[in-house]
């Protein structure tokens, strides 16, 4: 029996998120990938600032999940 690669594990797992998760998850590799394009460069205010933006209008928009949710989601594992 073949063990499966690392891609296909993660690929396995990623599709019994949901979209909100997916969401969290696409950005969390999004991060990993800019800083190691701009590890040895610091974030431009500009960039900060944008991304703050981002995150205000994600909230805003009730995509996102309560201290609470995430502690029920963790202490359920």
């Amino acid at each position: 029996m073949a063990t499966p690669s690392i891609s296909q594990e993660m690929l396995n797992y990623f599709m019994q998120l949901n979209d909100a998760e997916r969401k969290s998850v696409l950005e969390l590799i999004k991060t990993f990938l800019r800083s190691r394009k701009s590890e040895f460069t610091p974030q431009s205010l500009e960039d900060y600032n944008q991304e703050l933006e981002q995150a205000d209008e994600e909230i805003e928009a009730g995509d996102y999940m309560s201290h609470e949710e995430v502690m029920k989601r963790y202490l359920k594992q």
